[in-house]
């Protein structure tokens, strides 16, 4: 079943209404904790049901997994919407610009293949940025079409989380390195910036990458491992929600490569 091109429209203003719904509401969020210590607001709560109940009504047969929110995922669904309310809720309840309504889609086989992103305070000249993949198309910034620019091969200027100090060895290192406080955001810029050729996201949730995994992928590039192994939506990762506990490095073939030459693991 193919999905219906209306309805993914649909899917996109969803998305991006939730966004502006984000900035609309920074400026009063209420901040809260979770078990784990993670931050929590009542902003990725309304999304989070919002969005749910939407795609629900669009797609009736398709899997929703959210960050917020139990969600019986079907193991066996044709298609898979991955949910994160609030990328980057950390700085998001701290009033920062770099957050973003993340929904990402996988197909039958569980590949990421669709993504729709919305930043309302992250733009590129514009005060809102908004990232449109449908699965089988070419990836959209805004409109118009994500063109890869700058030398993708070499490793001047990465994306990473703010904590990779600690698992890292940094002495062969000489670039610089961009931390935004949003996992989704880290690994979409290198496909946006010129100037950033690559990304290392330590442990995360399927809700943190399926999206922008979906539109590196789209550009040529992808996520591994420091095995140099792929990243597999099984059931562990996917329906069970663990953390994906090795750091993954992005970028193209060649940035990659190098990024595990300069970045290893700290034994």
């Amino acid at each position: 079943m193919n999905l219906d091109p209306e309805k993914l429209d649909a899917v996109a203003a969803a998305v991006r209404d939730a966004g502006r719904y984000a900035y609309e509401r920074q400026g009063a969020v209420r901040r809260t904790f979770k078990k784990d210590g993670s931050v929590l607001t009542d902003v990725d709560m309304a999304i989070s049901h919002s969005l749910i109940s939407r795609i629900h009504d669009l797609f009736p047969g398709a899997a929703v997994i959210s960050e917020e929110e139990e969600t019986n995922a079907s193991r066996d669904a044709e298609w898979t919407f991955i949910l994160d309310p609030v990328d980057g809720t950390d700085v998001y309840s701290q009033g920062l610009p770099s957050f973003a309504v993340s929904l990402g889609v996988l197909d039958s086989e569980r590949r990421p293949v669709g993504a729709y992103i919305s930043a309302p305070r992250f733009g590129i000249a514009t005060e809102e940025m908004m990232v449109r993949l449908d699965p089988g198309r070419r990836p959209m910034l805004n409109g118009k079409e994500i063109v890869l620019s700058g030398d993708k091969d070499r490793i001047e200027e990465i994306t990473m989380s703010s904590k990779a100090f600690r698992y890292l060895d940094f002495s062969r290192y000489t670039g610089k390195i961009r931390v935004l406080g949003s996992s989704i955001l880290h690994l979409l810029a290198p496909a946006l910036f010129s100037s950033i050729e690559g990304c290392i996201t330590l442990s995360c949730y399927v809700w943190d990458m399926a999206s922008s995994h979906a539109v590196i992928r789209s550009l040529g590039m992808d996520a591994v491992f420091y095995d140099g192994s792929p990243v597999e939506y099984d059931d562990a990762f996917l329906i069970e929600k663990k953390a994906l506990k090795a750091p993954l490095y992005a970028g193209s073939d060649k940035a990659r490569e190098e990024l595990r030459r300069m970045l290893p693991p700290l034994r």
